[in-house]
């Protein structure tokens, strides 16, 4: 009969056997074969001489069911790297998630590998190489709450070159609002913008279009501040979201936080959104960046382009401290 022996093992199977059968004390038979009385009384209980299988009973797990599966769809569905769904599951999930844990997971799930895109898929054309200062900006609907009589909208501003995010929560999608949100953007990015790219929303231009496209007057609140900072106002060509391809992939991401999170209000939605909007400037890596976070980029562009910047690039402590 073939048995398979640990390989620290300290006894044979006919060492073993000869145990089980002694009458002699513990002290005695441990001297008797040169092994240590727990060896002894371990094999005087069993009653066969084969090894026992070493693999724990329970496989221990940082994450529950639900949150393994919220992981496997983050996975799955943004094709995050394992580095940046290790920064999404830390912060919004599992603080004391490890790299070593979060791999496991996936592999035994069968997901080690991001998934190939279909080349048959549209693919959107990259986008020209920029200095920081191109700014692209939207505004997004948010989900109305329990606490909230109207729904409010979040600006979402996102630097071409750096990926530097900046957003800010408004009741109202006016010009005044939007008029607010630019000069806070101004007050918060370290460079200096030159150009903001929008769509053809009336919070940014009076430029009227449907069977006959006319041109903005130029006397819209929003072009009129453009105009006192010294920053160009340019217009998506109408029906073309794609133009503003950018800021809608990070709308994208935020449609993503706002599935996965129940908010028990307005003020606990404001700060989940902050939150991931410093995690994803300090901390994501991302892949046109050469793998760098946004102010990575920023500290990067600012050593060689100094005269790009209007201050200093800082790490900022997270919005929780």
């Amino acid at each position: 009969m073939l048995i398979n022996l640990h390989k620290n093992a300290t006894t044979t199977p006919a060492i073993r056997e000869a145990i089980q059968n002694a009458t002699g004390s513990d002290y005695e038979l441990a001297r008797q074969f040169n092994v240590t009385r727990d060896t002894i009384r371990k094999w005087r209980k069993r009653d066969t001489v084969t090894d026992g299988s070493h693999t724990p009973h329970r496989l221990q797990s940082t994450l529950n069911a639900g949150q393994e599966e919220l992981v496997i769809y983050l996975r799955t569905h943004l094709r995050l790297p394992l580095d940046d769904l290790l920064a999404v599951v830390r912060e919004f999930i599992e603080p004391a998630m490890s790299r070593s844990a979060l791999d496991r997971l996936l592999r035994r799930r069968g997901h080690s590998r991001l998934p190939v895109p279909d080349k048959t898929e549209r693919t959107d054309k990259p986008f020209k190489a920029y200095e920081p200062g191109y700014v692209h900006v939207d505004v997004k609907y948010l989900p109305q709450m329990a606490d909230e009589s109207a729904r409010r909208y979040v600006f979402v501003a996102i630097d071409r070159a750096t990926r530097w995010v900046f957003v800010a929560i408004k009741n109202r999608k006016t010009a005044a609002a939007a008029q607010s949100f630019l000069n806070a953007l101004t007050r918060a990015a370290p460079f200096r913008i030159r150009t903001l790219l929008t769509d053809n929303g009336k919070e940014f231009t009076d430029r009227l279009f449907g069977r006959r496209m006319k041109e903005a007057s130029g006397q819209h609140e929003f072009d009129a501040l453009c105009e006192a900072l010294g920053i160009e106002h340019r217009l998506t060509r109408p029906r073309t979201p794609q133009t503003n391809g950018m800021v809608e992939r990070f709308n994208g991401r935020i449609e993503q936080v706002l599935r996965s999170h129940h908010f028990n209000s307005s003020e606990d939605l404001e700060k989940t959104l902050l939150r991931y909007v410093w995690l994803y400037n300090q901390h994501l890596p991302q892949k046109a960046l050469n793998h760098e976070a946004p102010i990575q980029a920023m500290k990067r562009w600012q050593q060689s382009h100094p005269h790009l910047f209007q201050k200093s690039v800082r790490n900022h402590p997270g919005p929780d401290i």
